[in-house]
């Protein structure tokens, strides 16, 4: 899923305004971000494609869940869809890789988006949690993915995703030299971040795997 050369991803609006902002406010992005210049946070795909390969990705290394992607969109197509996805079912989901479970979590997902049960065109206008409540109502979209769908594919600014174990490990690391780090610890090291703790929680990210992850 990679972009010609000669076509820029053009940045978040509030990138440059957030980068500036968390340089200021703490020491340890100060030395992050410098390291990862002309990156930033992309959003590719369609809301259905990027919850999809969110499900896929669950709970497996991102070199996995790239192997199980290959073979989901070889089998219900390059550009999936809900009805591509039904049409499928589970059990040509499951000869494409997919465990039993996520198997049904993608089908759910395929039928409320089939049967309009979700409202993807009044997302963009809608708070953080109104969103999540909508996305949690599906099977297999737990809060998490939910979060990485608002990082992802709506690109909200402030989203801090506490369930994020690469996040944790990441503030574990810098701010903690390494020792565990509760949620309160790390929603407290966040206040310094506030309104962008989505561009911090992605450099934190590249700190552990420079290369970003795609949805």
């Amino acid at each position: 899923m990679s972009s010609s050369a000669d076509t820029p991803i053009a940045k978040p609006d509030y990138w440059d305004e957030a980068v500036a902002h968390l340089i200021k406010r703490d020491r340890i992005l100060k030395k992050i971000i410098p390291q990862h210049p002309e990156v930033w946070l992309t959003s590719r795909g369609t809301p259905f494609i990027t919850l999809a390969r969110a499900i896929v990705g669950q709970q497996i290394s991102t070199k996995a869940a790239d192997a199980v992607w290959n073979k989901f969109i070889a089998a219900v197509g390059k550009r999936p869809s809900p009805a591509a996805v039904v049409k499928t079912g589970v059990q040509g989901l499951r000869a494409a890789g997919l465990s039993q479970r996520k198997a049904e979590y993608v089908q759910d997902l395929a039928t409320h988006f089939g049967e309009r049960r979700v409202h993807p065109e009044k997302w963009a206008s809608m708070p953080d949690e109104n969103v999540i409540d909508e996305l949690v109502a599906i099977r297999g979209i737990g809060r998490w993915t939910a979060e990485m769908f608002l990082i992802f594919n709506l690109q909200r600014p402030n989203i801090l995703p506490l369930d994020d174990l690469g996040l944790l490990r990441a503030i574990s690391l810098h701010y903690f030299s390494g020792e565990p780090v509760s949620r309160f610890e790390a929603r407290e090291v966040s206040l310094a971040w506030q309104p962008w703790r989505t561009v911090a929680t992605w450099y934190l990210w590249r700190s552990l795997d420079p290369i970003p992850v795609q949805y």
